[in-house]
């Protein structure tokens, strides 16, 4: 029999913690006389059962458990914001931000002390009187009522939300008298442990008050767009009202119910002197007036829903985040963290903008913007015309296009004429100068044993072609009009090998197998993202920088989690680069393939066109010195991956041959970017170059040319070139 484990359990539980010490043995003897009733209504369970509880070894074994109970924090929200703390997501596992007691009113603390446990500065752990008054009003009308305290209520609330298995939450929230008399000894202690005041606070931050909202600062902000300092009476008692049970008043479902419970509440806090009479019947004659904010969680809901996303993958990659995905995931949805990015909302909204004018998220394309900051990598934007969801009829689609694999599961796209890039630089590093020139005809054989691939291996015979037409070419000329038989020639002289090493410096992943001729015509698969920060080496005087999604994370108290710094390297000279930029310029000057979609901008930029083999995937790689942005428009199929864009419809237009091209469809949707984005730009000039070589007179074209801006790099990928099957 444990009478006298229980005699002790009593006199602690009977009195306030500042009295415990002046209160005698006998005292808590007499109190120990009740003690049958007292558990029976705490319990809520029939008289007779009581014997059971005093006459075997279930509640010895529940006085045996140790006083402490195991905190754990409480789950807190993530808030992912832009480069100016604006809101882009929120994460979390349970919508909650903690508040000291302090930043929340008077109206609150009176309005769960009147209806919850009106004597809690009074007692101990347990509440004598107001257990007998629930027994009395149970035995008289039949209506169930706890008599639980706050302190109970709060140990039950902690064991519930550190319970991780069914069988753990089974045991916090069985009706047994083990379970009764286990969390009143954790009470007891929980009180020797923490002030009246602590335990008030630590009560409302881990309530839940439905519909998502856990603690008063989340349900405060989500059902009246306040903070709780601001509570009024009558919105502080439909709080206070919500935590018995939070589904059956939740007033956004039920507002009838709500209403009731409210005025419920305020009628407890005017009898209790809480609120003065006349103020609680005119706040009982008023509606619930909700002023409802969403909480949405993760990225689906936002703005900026695939950067989101790219910041969420970039971050569950972070082992310095957690050694387990699964620890990472916790810190990002419990920590209560705010993740500082690098994007800048008001360029994406440009981004969003200028994608979905120009393709409709049913088109059978795909088009995407990836921005990157020169000189830092810092990701300003990712876009893509179809947005984040689940229905595929609607368009929607989880793939992220725009950036690397590994954060967003599409394979890439390959690159096209975009590659003639890196040819460009690899061949300036070696010291061919920008006046070589080559006679270009508008079919070439290059011959077996033309290139070595890195790997000392021969690379076989390759036939190519132009569609721009045929002669001789300087590399002003040959990468201003992307002429694949200049640039196969280059590309040779240049070295296979050295032009690969140039990509892979600047974070292009080039297979082995792609180590062939073609690969100047960009046969690798490749994201926007990645292609945008190899150009943006360009634009930055050299330093090629990682693509970095966040900046910064700082936990609840303003401490700097992590920083993260630029990742950067010198990949070419100041003066190779500045060379560069200046023959991408020509490309927006009259003549270039995409001067057209320079007119609208009013400050200097540089760009290169694109277009695949088979028309499947074109480009547009527009930059200035401070921002660098890949535009790409494929055609895809149904699981997403690469098409050929002939027979696809954008906006309803059908695509012919002709008109799939770099600077005819991916160069328009930069511009659009570009013409609203320029304004947040300071307009900084290129660099310039060490030598300007006059870009020789058009080129005598063939009768099977084609000078569409977008043809300039199809041909015959050669023999080990190869196409990706679609499905």
């Amino acid at each position: 029999m444990p009478w006298d484990s229980m005699r002790d359990l009593m006199s602690s539980a009977l009195q306030p913690q500042e009295k415990r010490s002046k209160r005698s043995v006998a005292g808590a003897m007499a109190r120990l006389s009740v003690l049958a009733g007292i558990l029976v209504a705490a319990l809520l369970i029939p008289a007779t059962t009581f014997v059971a509880i005093t006459g075997n070894d279930v509640a010895q074994r529940a006085l045996e458990l140790p006083l402490a109970l195991e905190e754990n924090p409480n789950p807190q929200t993530t808030k992912v914001v832009d480069t100016d703390g604006k809101l882009i997501a929120y994460f979390y596992e349970q919508n909650r931000s903690d508040v000291p007691l302090d930043q929340i009113n008077d109206n609150m603390k009176n309005a769960i002390l009147a209806i919850e446990d009106v004597r809690f500065y009074e007692h101990g752990a347990l509440d004598l009187k107001g257990t007998l008054r629930a027994l009395v009003n149970n035995a008289s009308d039949g209506n169930t009522q706890g008599g639980s305290t706050i302190t109970q209520q709060l140990v039950k609330l902690i064991q519930v939300q550190n319970a991780t298995t069914a069988e753990e939450r089974k045991a916090a929230t069985e009706k047994s008298a083990s379970r009764k008399i286990r969390e009143l000894k954790h009470a007891i202690a929980y009180e020797e442990k923490y002030t009246k005041d602590e335990i008030l606070e630590r009560y409302l931050n881990i309530a839940y008050f439905g519909d998502g909202a856990y603690g008063v600062s989340a349900a405060a902000r989500h059902y009246f767009s306040v903070a709780p300092k601001d509570l009024n009476p009558a919105q502080a008692a439909t709080l206070a009202g919500l935590v018995k049970n939070p589904n059956q008043y939740n007033p956004r479902t039920y507002p009838e119910r709500a209403l009731q419970r409210r005025n419920t509440v305020l009628a407890v806090m005017a009898r209790y002197g809480f609120v003065p009479d006349e103020q609680a019947r005119a706040f009982q004659a008023g509606g619930l007036n909700l002023n409802l904010t969403s909480f949405p969680n993760g990225c689906v809901d936002s703005d900026a829903s695939f950067s989101c996303d790219f910041v969420r993958r970039y971050l569950m990659a972070d082992e310095s985040l957690g050694k387990t995905v699964d620890e990472r995931r916790a810190r990002l949805e419990q920590g209560g963290l705010t993740i500082k990015t690098t994007i800048d909302l008001s360029m994406q909204k440009a981004a969003n903008k200028a994608v979905s004018s120009t393709i409709n998220p049913k088109d059978g394309v795909i088009g995407a913007l990836a921005l990157i900051e020169p000189g830092t990598g810092n990701v300003r934007a990712v876009a893509q015309s179809r947005p984040m969801g689940s229905d595929l009829k609607e368009g929607q689609s989880y793939i992220n296009f725009a950036v690397p694999t590994k954060y967003g599961d599409s394979g890439g796209f390959q690159g096209g004429s975009t590659f003639k890039f890196f040819t460009t630089v690899a061949a300036l590093k070696k010291g061919i100068g920008v006046g070589k020139t080559y006679s270009s005809p508008q079919t070439m054989t290059m011959p077996a044993g033309s290139y070595t691939a890195c790997n000392d291996g021969g690379v076989g015979e390759w036939k190519l072609k132009n569609s721009t037409g045929a002669g001789t070419f300087n590399m002003y000329r040959g990468l201003r009009q992307s002429v694949n038989t200049y640039y196969s020639q280059l590309e040779r002289d240049a070295g296979l090998c050295n032009v690969v090493k140039t990509a892979r410096s600047m974070g292009i992943n080039v297979p082995e197998n792609d180590e062939v001729g073609p690969f100047t015509l960009g046969v690798t698969y490749i994201s926007p993202t990645d292609l945008a920060a190899a150009y943006a080496s360009a634009a930055s005087g050299g330093e090629y920088c990682e693509p970095l999604p966040v900046a910064e994370i700082v936990d609840r108290t303003g401490k700097t989690v992590k920083e993260y710094e630029p990742t950067c390297k010198r990949v070419m000279s100041k003066e190779v680069a500045a060379q560069v930029n200046d023959i991408l310029r020509g490309v927006q000057e009259p003549g270039g393939f995409g001067y057209s979609n320079g007119t609208g901008l009013r400050i200097p930029s540089a760009a290169k066109t694109g277009t695949t083999n088979s028309a499947q995937s074109v480009w547009y790689m527009g930059y200035t010195p401070e921002l660098a942005t890949a535009s790409m428009i494929s055609g895809v199929t149904k699981s997403g991956r690469p098409a050929s864009l002939v027979g696809k419809t954008i906006k309803g237009s059908p695509i012919s041959f002709s008109a799939a091209g770099g600077s005819s469809l991916a160069g328009p949707m930069w511009a659009k970017a570009m013409q609203v984005i320029q304004d947040e730009l300071d307009g900084k000039s290129f660099d310039s170059p060490p030598q300007r070589q006059p870009a020789n007179p058009a080129p005598q074209r063939s009768s099977s040319g084609n000078n569409n801006g977008g043809n300039d790099d199809r041909g015959n990928r050669g023999n080990r070139g190869r196409d990706r099957d679609d499905d």
